[in-house]
Order: C-alpha cells, then sequence, then structure tokens
C-alpha cells in the first residue's frame, strides 16, 4: 500500500513538541501530526504568530490538542526553561521535531561575524542544546523519535549561505551521533533528519518568478515542493511504519541537481 497521510497509525496517544511551529514546515507539520490525533507542543519563539498558527490548525482540526511553549534556540536560558516545562508537563515525549531555523545570506568574503554566529547559534547550537535535555529522557523512557530539518544545502552546500550550509551539515552529523548514543542501553530512540529541497514557504513566496523557474529546473521532476510535502515525510519518520530507520538523511527534493 502506498504511503499516505491517512494510512499513517493513529498518533493520539503520542506527544509531540516541535520548534518553529507557527509557519512553514513547522507549521504543516503540527497539522499533519494533530489531524492524526498527537498533543502538539508549539515550540515557539514569537508568541504572537504562534497564535494565528494554532487558529489555523484548529480551523482544520477543531478537537486537535495543541500547547503553545515560549521558545528562543537563540538562549540558553529559554532553552532549558522550555525544555522543563515541557518535561514537567508530560509523561513521556514521544516525537521531537527539531524545525525552527534562521537565515542571515552573504557571500563569505562579506558575511559578518554576527551572521555568522546568529545562525550557528540557533541552527546548529539552539538544536543541540533542545535535543541534549530531551533525547536523554526519550533514552530513559525507552523511547521515541527525533527528526531534525536539515537542507539540501547542507549535503550540496550553496553560494551565499556559507553559515546556513555549515549549520545544516552539522545536522546531519549529529542525526548520525545521536542515532548511535541514544540507542545505548536499550534507550531505542530513532534520530533522522529530512534535507528538503526548495519549498514554498513564505520566504520563497519573495523570490522572483524567474529564480523559482530555475530552481524548479534544478530538479528531476521539474517543480518545487510543497510545505506538506516535507510534513509527511515527517509524519512517516515518526509513525511506527518507520520502526526500523534511524540514522538516516531522507533527501525530499524532488531530485535536485545543485
Amino acid at each position: 500500500m502506498a504511503f499516505t497521510v491517512e494510512s499513517v497509525p493513529d498518533l493520539s496517544a503520542k506527544t509531540v513538541v516541535i520548534t518553529g511551529a507557527n509557519g512553514g514546515l513547522g507549521l504543516e507539520t503540527a497539522k499533519v501530526m494533530a489531524a492524526k490525533g498527537a498533543h502538539v507542543v508549539m515550540a515557539v519563539r514569537n508568541q504572537e504568530k504562534a497564535t494565528a498558527a494554532r487558529a489555523d490548525i484548529l480551523a482544520a482540526t477543531p478537537d486537535a490538542s495543541l500547547e503553545l511553549v515560549e521558545l528562543d534556540l537563540g538562549s540558553q536560558g529559554s532553552i532549558r526553561a522550555a525544555a522543563a516545562q515541557i518535561l514537567a508537563d508530560h509523561d513521556t515525549i514521544d516525537i521531537l521535531v527539531n524545525n525552527a531555523g534562521i537565515t542571515r545570506d552573504a557571500m563569505t568574503r562579506k558575511m559578518t561575524d554576527e551572521q555568522w554566529n546568529a545562525v550557528l547559534n540557533v541552527n546548529l547550537s539552539g538544536v543541540f542544546n533542545l535535543t541534549r535535555l530531551i533525547g536523554p529522557y526519550m533514552q530513559q523512557q525507552g523511547g521515541g523519535s527525533i527528526i531534525s530539518i536539515s537542507s539540501v544545502v547542507g549535503v550540496f552546500g550553496n553560494i551565499g549561505q556559507a553559515n546556513y550550509a555549515a549549520a545544516k551539515a552539522g545536522i546531519i552529523g549529529l542525526t548520525k551521533t545521536w542515532a548511535k548514543e541514544f540507542a545505548l542501553k536499550g534507550g531505542n530512540v530513532r534520530v533522522n533528519a529530512i534535507a528538503p529541497g526548495y519549498t514554498m514557504t513564505d520566504i520563497l513566496k519573495t523570490v522572483p518568478q524567474d529564480l523559482l523557474e530555475k530552481f524548479a529546473s534544478m530538479t528531476m521532476l521539474g517543480r518545487l515542493g510543497q510545505p506538506e510535502e516535507i510534513a509527511s515525510a515527517a509524519l512517516f519518520l515518526a509513525s511506527d511504519e518507520a520502526s526500523y530507520i534511524t540514522g538516516h538523511v531522507l533527501s525530499v527534493d524532488g531530485g535536485m541537481r545543485l
């Protein structure tokens, strides 16, 4: 049977934490997991956008179980506080989706320390600092699924994105390491990454049409991705359908050739 969102087992007994769930890939992932019955903890920095995102999810799934937690991945204090709140409020954390990230693009010769440090701090250190609190908790409870959003840029590199490429490549290294570490002593925590290609989130909606067509032509399928296609991949990796998959980087990029 072909995989569809409808074919995924019920997630009603699961608690999922999604960072950056107030838009883009994070919001779509929250939507599909809420629709499958999961209790979704939306860990976000912008509470105003999060409130709007929550309303968006409830419009699609009126009985969705949702919770907002304030989280700034650029602040270790915020990460510790958010993790403490989440762990105190829930007996188990079944799924963690490390989705939140930022961009500060510039050519290497022009990239400032602030641009470099900001992206590495949020996109790599923030993911590490949150997961090193939640991952061992999953290990102690005897299972869980961690999914981190990398990027095609982390695999192939990209002009003007040395900071972003370094962070997303680092996510891949963390994924493979955590898959080993969190499986120790019967931990049974699965850890995987998704490497999306160019996907039609709000960021790409501001890109000129000729560039969008160029990006689409760089894929085997001749088109750009849609956020729900990345969310479906995350849903699959989170589910028991992927129970024997760990330490893997799933490319969801239409066969991109950079």
